[in-house]
């Protein structure tokens, strides 16, 4: 990891219609974002707007980049890394919420709490593999000496588990790390270890 002290703002992608109808999303779904999350992205745009920003990092699916639509035609610049998308939830995705999905992944949920991070639905990720990846993306964006002050637009499950990446956590702490559309974690980077400035803030939706 670079010894670059840096500060990283760390945001949840806004509203999709799989998010307010309860249907599973993950890496294989490249939704849309709803009125709600193009609303979401903008409120997040008018409070964040002049934080200087070097570098925006989002994910290959669609909603990232929508969310900080604004950001991008300011002149931002942007890259598009797969390492940051979301995970992968196999035979889930798609599916909306019924008993025998919610026992599912209730059963799923456990493992990963008890350590079993290779665990995965048909199809799927597993944390360990999401972890691979997002290793990557976090060398390569932290490689970067010029970039002081990133952006980076990512998913809710990802975003859990580089949180406990970042803060050299194991991953059976990714439920510490909550998170709603558009919520933003900040960290700052001494150029040894990541500490947290902001958890979880929604403070750019109480106009909303």
């Amino acid at each position: 990891m670079s010894q670059i002290k840096k500060t990283l703002y760390i945001i949840r992608h806004g509203e999709t219609d799989f998010n307010k109808n309860g249907i599973v999303q993950g890496r294989g779904v490249n939704s849309q974002l709803n009125a709600t999350g193009i609303a979401q992205g903008e409120a997040f745009y008018e409070m964040y707007k002049d934080v200087p920003f070097d570098k925006l990092y989002v994910s290959k699916l669609v909603r990232t980049g929508q969310t900080v639509s604004k950001f991008i035609e300011k002149g931002l610049p942007v890259e598009r890394f797969s390492g940051l998308d979301e995970l992968a939830w196999g035979k889930y995705e798609g599916q909306k919420s019924t008993p025998e999905l919610r026992e599912d992944f209730k059963k799923l949920i456990q493992n990963w709490a008890q350590g079993n991070y290779d665990v995965k639905t048909e199809g799927g990720e597993s944390p360990n593999e999401v972890f691979t990846r997002q290793t990557k993306a976090m060398e390569e964006i932290m490689s970067h000496k010029d970039e002081k002050v990133i952006l980076i637009c990512m998913h809710g499950r990802a975003m859990r588990l580089l949180l406990c990446q970042l803060m050299n956590q194991s991953l059976d702490k990714m439920d510490n790390y909550p998170h709603q559309n558009t919520s933003l974690y900040v960290l700052d980077y001494d150029g040894q270890d990541f500490h947290i400035q902001t958890f979880n803030s929604l403070a750019h939706l109480k106009n909303l």
